[in-house]
């Protein structure tokens, strides 16, 4: 892995964790992969954009991070696991001297989450962020299962809440991964940190973009890092606040 900006050099494994290494305290970091036209998928999900680097920063962020964040449509399309010991994730987490396991988080207006679904039942427990609106007897279901449900905002869900309850439960350094629609709201919340973006040599046209729509005004955002591998990008940008320029 090459870093181009800031002080070009190679990184070895150790360089690598040190450029991701977030200082304590909160923060919420979104991470993507997109094609060079914005595509975030192929055939509807993110692999075919993917590389070995891109998969070994993926593994890292979830091995810096106290909670993965996550829409429901995106979990379910991209059959989200929980985060076991076991895993690579999880011996990376435990060479860094954290926790093995960390709990998936799944946003879901509706409650959507299957308590049948493999993400139940985990030995860090999945949380559900939903809302008042969502049905009562889902909820209870999905707390049966063993599933963590928190209820934030009453006919949506209060992201900004959400992750204010998340830090009071020690989860402070939340890392987000989808889709689109989380992303868009997060901005528009103005609760993302920073956005780490992969961007893959390739053009895909007609897929999902990395936003599902427009923002009520553009996010303005700070270019704090670059690495190369393979001729993919792998970026580093720190999100203003909402209304900065």
């Amino acid at each position: 892995m090459r870093r181009l900006l800031p002080d070009p050099g190679n990184l070895d494994d150790d360089g690598l964790i040190e450029a991701y290494r977030l200082p304590p305290g909160r923060s919420l970091r979104v991470n993507f992969v997109a094609s060079l036209d914005g595509a975030v998928t192929v055939d509807g999900r993110s692999e075919g954009l993917g590389s070995p680097g891109d998969k070994r920063i993926f593994r890292l962020l979830r091995a810096l991070a106290d909670a993965v964040l996550v829409g429901h449509g995106t979990s379910s399309a991209e059959g989200y696991r929980p985060l076991t010991a076991g895993s690579a994730v999880g011996r990376l987490r435990t060479e860094l001297g954290r926790p093995a396991t960390a709990p998936i988080v799944v946003v879901s207006r509706r409650a959507s989450l299957d308590p049948g679904d493999r993400l139940a039942g985990a030995l860090s427990p999945t949380i559900c962020v939903t809302c008042e609106a969502a049905d009562a007897d889902r909820r209870a279901a999905l707390a049966a299962a063993g599933v963590s449900v928190l209820v934030c905002g009453d006919d949506d869900v209060d992201l900004p809440l959400a992750l204010d309850v998340l830090a009071e439960r020690g989860l402070e350094q939340v890392l987000c991964e989808g889709g689109p629609a989380l992303l868009r709201t997060a901005l528009s919340a103005g609760v993302v940190d920073e956005l780490d973006l992969s961007i893959a040599p390739a053009l895909v046209g007609g897929e999902t973009r990395l936003l599902d729509g427009a923002l009520r005004d553009p996010a303005r955002l700070e270019l704090r890092q670059v690495l190369e591998e393979d001729g993919v990008m792998f970026t580093r940008y720190a999100v203003a606040a909402p209304g900065a320029r």
